[in-house]
């Protein structure tokens, strides 16, 4: 409770708010200002009137608060906290795929680096990637779609719009598989199964829903059932639990763990706020040509 307190204490000296992703240890989790999934806090980010931003999540979500929030100081507690998939593809590698196809328009979902953004005309998140499509582009319009290719299966089914897609994917999503929630299922047959769109198809197909973290929790909330098995990063456990009380959850598998959501600790935070560490540097071009994307998607009234 001692590290804790002085978390508070220095939050309160220097005009800080914390933004915690749901994948982050349980004990980060409670520390937070708003918890919540990418979407969220993109919005938290650009509405907050704190002087500085530490930012418990993946780095691109740092950067993502950066963009929106350029004059105020973003903080990762960890550099090294970097998300596979948003690495799986680069800027060059995007601008190379856009000159195939020059009539194009691209969305990328959130989990991109800056210099990825600053290359397309929309962003999304696995929450409103739905409807991000559908009031950003026509039927017959080209778009291509990075780096999630589960992602853009997805949101192809669900709008039946046919994008180019990049071949990246989530390390720690891909681990599930179809038969890990068929055996979960015999195993907890009164479970309705939650999964997220980061998931391969017929993983999907064998859950009773698919959302992003912030849609789990609602659903969860306002399902009568009373137990869940949970097809995703297993700390969301933690925020389920502690709102539903009342419900169980199991994990469609303990293996479903993303290092790089638990490189942040406590220590780390305090650290943060101390030291100034570590601190989110864009250049002023990268900030202004990404900001026009994440921001085509705020304006989407969702």
């Amino acid at each position: 409770m001692d590290i804790v307190k002085e978390i508070e204490k220095l939050k309160k000296e220097r005009n800080a708010v914390i933004l915690v992703h749901n994948y982050q240890r349980p004990e980060v989790q409670d520390i937070a200002d708003y918890l919540g999934d990418s979407l969220g806090l993109s919005i938290e980010a650009s509405k907050t009137k704190a002087d500085v931003i530490v930012f418990c999540g993946v780095y691109f979500m740092a950067e993502t608060a950066k963009i929106i929030s350029p004059h105020k100081t973003v903080l990762i507690p960890d550099r090294e906290s970097g998300c596979p998939m948003a690495d799986m593809v680069t800027a060059s590698q995007l601008r190379e795929l856009k000159a195939k196809h020059p009539k194009a328009k691209v969305m990328c979902y959130v989990n991109t680096s800056a210099e990825v953004k600053a290359e397309c005309d929309i962003c999304c998140t696995s929450a409103n990637s739905i409807k991000v499509t559908q009031a950003a582009f026509k039927k017959d319009e080209e778009v291509i779609f990075v780096p999630d290719k589960y992602l853009a299966d997805y949101t192809a089914r669900q709008t039946g719009h046919d994008f180019i897609v990049w071949p990246g994917y989530c390390p720690t999503h891909a681990k599930i598989l179809a038969e890990d929630v068929v055996n979960a299922r015999k195993q907890y047959p009164k479970a309705l199964v939650i999964t997220h769109p980061e998931c391969s198809r017929p993983v999907i197909e064998a859950s009773d829903a698919a959302l992003s973290t912030e849609g789990l929790c609602r659903f969860v909330k306002q399902s009568k059932a009373l137990e869940f098995i949970v097809g995703t990063e297993v700390a969301i456990i933690h925020r389920l639990q502690k709102e539903n009380p009342d419900k169980k959850f199991y994990p469609v598998s303990d293996s479903i763990i993303c290092p790089n959501m638990k490189k942040i600790t406590l220590e780390k935070v305090l650290a943060a706020l101390k030291e100034n560490k570590h601190e989110v540097i864009l250049s002023e071009d990268i900030i202004r040509r990404a900001k026009k994307s994440i921001q085509a998607m705020l304006d989407i009234k969702i």
